[in-house]
């Protein structure tokens, strides 16, 4: 019996560490797979029995194969990834929108506003010189190119956001669908099982894509004692028990490019945007990209009036035997203050000059725009501002076009020109501007000017060699504006730069902090989780001399056999 058990003892042990062996040689073959769980064999010791009066120990069992994981760590892993990946992200987008300003290039915006002001500025020294003219209308044009590029790169760059965050949400989708399939695969293999990872390779899977969706979006888990887990986002769960919900988007247009909303299938609630990936990829586009388009929107459309307020009050070589208002207002019966016009005129005047062509004689009539509201009867209207021209404006017809444009015609032989416009009325209608449009999307040239330089209006009377609107227009960047909050077009757009450069710092700053936490919390995993390949050799080496000793004690075993069966 003695001779039966100890055969028994070893032959077990052999099994034993040969199974260490196996364990140690996977670890050591996975050592460079990437999310891969340390697995270590649970040994313990067999049941004793007794012998008269002895009791003996009958050896070593196998309790089991443990992967080696702190499931606290990874709650924290994915955190760190979550807040990681959405700095990344920013950080991403905030170099792409620095390197379409190209504020260290000769092709930016700011290089561009100097070379119109240059231009400017020398049509205001030589007023009555074709080429300075046509220079300037040439800088202006390429003004318009500048911005009008400048709003296509970056309204690209949204696009491009979009497109990743379908990509993301597609590959979200994927990973949750994975996880789940995992779930019950790993439910059934450790049905019988105490050490909760027999299934140590479907494991590592479930952890593989559990890490890559919390780079995506927010997520925590939470493992039941079937093994399987449930995944939660926010408030939301995302895989509770058999349930299932993943992501899903809605295509909306914001300012003027397809961008989507997300949301969860089932609840209809929106997806936390509160770290991960897509929510950095979302902030960029939307916050960073889009709060961009707005402040070039707000300064083309304050350059745009600004400069075409000095323009409209001014006169060219030539004036007007027929001009036509480039802003409709659709509503020629309200007030022109409240008639949706992008640049609302206020309570003031202007002039209309009619000119003898072939005298140069010139009568000068005040258009009074009364919209001081004391008397809303009375408030200008576009028709009422027709009605007052034909009346009290001789020699000039005013009319609406049906698509709601004002047109004045002069009589034969003579020429309309305008001056001291304080109302604004002529840059909201667009007449006698150098600019067209409202925001950054859809400036241009007035074609008028753009057609026939003549019509640049560098004066204020005094003939060909005036220059004084010229000169009123070449301090329009550096003056206050009051849309601005009193600051200049050229100061407003220096904050703009400045605010960029300051977020793109501080976020290059935050995505490094935030990468190195996660690569400490990383480095804490490979301590728990990771391959020593020392370690791992020196089990083998181990158990290597164990399986030796045992099969020592099978072959002393044997050999007591033979000395019994030759007695």
């Amino acid at each position: 019996m003695g001779l039966n058990a100890a055969l028994q003892m070893a032959g077990r042990s052999l099994e034993v560490f040969t199974t260490g062996i196996q364990v140690a040689g996977q670890n050591i073959s996975n050592a460079a797979t990437p999310g891969y769980i340390r697995q270590e064999l649970k040994l313990e010791p067999s049941g004793n029995f007794r012998s008269g009066g002895l009791i003996l120990g009958t050896g070593v069992v196998v309790n089991g194969i443990r992967q080696q994981l702190d499931k606290f760590l990874e709650t924290r892993i994915h955190s760190a990834n979550a807040d990681s990946s959405a700095s990344a992200a920013r950080n991403t987008i905030y170099k792409q929108l620095e390197g379409e300003l190209n504020e260290l290039g000769d092709a930016d915006l700011s290089t561009g506003l100097n070379s119109f002001l240059g231009a400017v500025q020398e049509a205001a020294n030589h007023p009555e010189s074709t080429s300075a003219r046509q220079g300037l209308i040439t800088q202006g044009q390429q003004l318009v190119d500048t911005i009008s590029s400048l709003r296509t790169r970056v309204d690209q760059l949204r696009s491009d956001q979009s497109v990743k965050v379908d990509t993301l949400v597609g590959e979200a989708n994927a990973l949750i669908e994975q996880i789940a399939r995992l779930n019950p695969q790993i439910t059934k293999l450790e049905s019988s099982g105490l050490l909760k990872s027999d299934a140590g390779e479907l494991r590592v899977q479930r952890y593989s894509a559990l890490t890559r969706l919390s780079e995506i979006i927010p997520t925590k888990f939470v493992e039941r004692e079937d093994g399987s887990v449930d995944v939660f986002s926010g408030n939301e769960y995302v895989i509770l028990k058999n349930h299932t919900q993943q992501l899903t988007t809605q295509a909306t247009v914001d300012r003027g490019v397809q961008v989507q909303s997300i949301s969860f299938t089932e609840s209809t609630a929106a997806v936390p945007l509160t770290g991960g990936e897509l929510a950095g990829v979302v902030q960029g586009r939307d916050n960073i990209l889009g709060g961009f388009i707005d402040d070039l929107d707000t300064l083309t459309s304050n350059l745009i009036r600004e400069f075409n307020q000095i323009h409209a009050s001014g006169q060219g070589l030539i004036g007007f035997t027929s001009v036509t208002g480039t802003n409709p207002v659709y509503n020629t019966t309200t007030a022109l203050s409240n008639a949706g016009l992008a640049f609302p005129p206020q309570h003031g005047s202007f002039q209309i000059k009619l000119a003898n062509s072939t005298t140069g004689a010139t009568v000068t009539t005040t258009v009074p725009i009364d919209l001081d509201g004391i008397d809303a009867a009375n408030d200008t209207t576009l028709t009422s501002l027709r009605d007052y021209i034909n009346t009290n404006v001789s020699g000039v017809t005013a009319s609406i076009t049906t698509d709601g444009f004002l047109r004045l015609n002069a009589a034969s032989g003579y020429e309309i020109k305008f001056g001291n416009d304080t109302s604004g009325v002529l840059t909201s209608l667009g007449i006698n501007t150098f600019f067209q449009g409202t925001d950054s999307n859809t400036i241009q040239m007035n074609p008028v000017v753009l057609q026939d330089a003549r019509y640049l209006a560098t004066g204020q009377g005094g003939g060909p060699s005036d220059g004084a609107n010229a000169l009123a227009m070449s301090n329009f960047l550096k003056s206050p504006v009051a849309e601005l909050q009193g600051q200049s077009l050229d100061g407003f757009y220096d904050s703009i730069v400045s605010a960029i450069a300051q977020g793109s710092s501080a976020e290059s700053a935050a995505a490094t902090a935030y990468r190195d936490l996660r690569d400490s919390l990383l480095n804490q995993r490979d301590q728990t989780s990771g391959v020593s390949i020392d370690e791992e050799t020196l089990k083998m080496l181990q158990f290597q001399r164990s399986f030796q000793a045992a099969a020592r004690i099978v072959s002393t075993v044997d050999e007591l056999y033979q000395v019994l069966l030759s007695m």
